[in-house]
């Protein structure tokens, strides 16, 4: 963690809002922000910092050589493709290497880097296909690599969405109390429902498989699955609001996916940025869907696999998504996904994707396929009872933990969208945001340290 949650809300953030809107220059306004942003990865990653600031100015350069000698344009971006595959394998796969034999430096993983070396690789892929033009000042780049909103955990940021606002942007009071908001509802959602989840999760994760029946194999998978979307998205949420508050308008990166009737919705509606990124720069340049029916699966497992190996050099994290490639195929050849469903096959399709994804999920937080394939067997075959078994998942049905299960559910379904933007709903949704801003501080205050999950990815 770059700063203590409370430490980065109550002093960092207001500061930086403060000056940051009494400065009167966009120039000032831009400065402010890079020195916030490398003191803010700095004061965790004092050593990364340089990777990161190297990194940018290496995509820097690239840029500016592509538009200069278009010719050896093909040449310089697959260079620099390259070289940041080789920096996430050495710092996010050098113990898998390790193991097979290719010698390769051990390494902490600096925080973010799969997030900021996508958006350093977008910025490279469209000045070469000329959809944006290089950035001829350093800074500007290196303020987007580096900005802190969104640096540590995403949303992915690609070049051509904020290419304007780097340059100039103008700051609305509204917009910006939009953007406090929106930050108190992602902070809600980490710190009163997702560290709750994850207690339950953490506890039986790590519990001996003999010590799980079927209602904890469920319960388990249940708290995992609503711990990674309320983190996840949770962050996002305060990524985006901060985006607001400081003149920038990044892209949802999550819409209710747990409302989905299929697979391919729940990944219209998942990680919108990076599934957008993989269909953009790796999808698309495939052949996509334009080569026929079977180059069109290949082209998607090899998304899913890239997609699951993005995460970490687990063989759980690539069955992970290579169970939701092969469950797009399944869902390509069958007609009930075809077309949009209604009624009881509405809620059909609501059900299969809960059992889908929550199973999927089992894999993604299991330590090894061995304890994956366990806990799959006793969510559909295990016994009910056993002393044991029947008292872990007791001790895990507290009145707070029952609570935030009672508050997840429901904020998990799209419904919640139409609340938020219903105009008699304003006041309401304020006075509720003071209070979950004070029920979040006092939890900070007296809680322990609890990372986001995509910190380490």
């Amino acid at each position: 963690m770059v700063f203590s949650s409370l430490v980065f809300i109550s002093v960092f953030l207001p500061a930086v809002l403060l000056l940051y809107w009494l400065l009167p220059s966009a120039a000032g306004r831009n400065i402010l922000l890079l020195a916030a942003s490398l003191f803010f990865y700095a004061y965790g990653e004092p050593y990364y910092v340089f990777l990161m600031a190297a990194s940018a100015f290496f995509h820097y350069a690239c840029a500016l050589w592509i538009e200069r000698h278009r010719a050896q344009g093909r040449i310089i971006v697959t260079a620099a493709v390259m070289g940041n595959l080789v920096l996430l394998c050495i710092f996010k796969y050098g113990a898998l290497l390790g193991q097979l034999g290719i010698p390769v430096p051990r390494a902490a993983l600096p925080a973010g880097i799969s997030f900021f070396t996508f958006q350093a690789m977008s910025y490279v892929i469209d000045v070469y296909r000329r959809e944006v033009r290089p950035q001829k000042n350093f800074l500007y780049v290196l303020l987007y690599i580096s900005l802190f909103p969104q640096l540590i955990a995403g949303p992915i940021v690609k070049y051509h969405d904020v290419e304007q606002e780097l340059d100039s942007r103008s700051l609305c009071m509204e917009d910006a109390a939009r953007g406090i908001r929106r930050f108190i509802a992602g902070m809600g959602k980490k710190v009163l429902i997702a560290n709750y989840m994850g207690e339950i999760a953490d506890a039986l994760f790590a519990a001996p498989m003999a010590q799980i029946n079927m209602a904890g194999a469920w319960l388990g998978a249940a708290a995992y699955m609503l711990q990674i979307y309320f983190d996840f998205s949770g962050y996002s949420d305060m990524a985006i609001g901060m985006g607001h508050m400081f003149g920038f308008h990044f892209r949802e990166n999550f819409r209710y996916p747990y409302g989905a009737a299929s697979i391919r919705e729940f990944w219209r509606r998942w990680h919108i940025s990076l599934s957008g990124w993989f269909r953009e720069y790796l999808y698309i340049p495939l052949g996509g869907s334009r080569k026929g029916r079977a180059r069109t699966c290949i082209n998607k497992f090899i998304v899913f696999a890239c997609t699951g190996i993005w995460h970490g050099a687990n063989v759980t994290f690539l069955f992970w998504g290579l169970f939701h490639g092969c469950l797009l195929m399944l869902e390509e050849c069958i007609p009930f996904f075809q077309k949009e469903h209604h009624g009881w096959k509405k809620a059909a399709g609501h059900i299969y994707v809960i059992v889908a994804v929550m199973t999927g999920f089992v894999f993604f937080r299991a330590e090894s396929m061995q304890q994956g394939a366990a806990w799959i067997i006793k969510m559909f075959t295990g016994p009910a009872s056993g002393d044991a078994a029947a008292q872990l998942v007791l001790s895990q049905l507290t009145p707070v933990h029952l609570a935030a299960f009672a508050a997840a559910i429901p904020a998990s379904m799209p419904f919640m969208e139409s609340i938020g933007k219903s105009q008699k709903m304003q006041k309401a949704l304020w006075a509720s945001s003071l209070v979950l801003l004070l029920a979040c501080m006092l939890n900070l205050a007296g809680g322990t340290y609890n990372p986001f999950i995509y910190f380490r990815f």
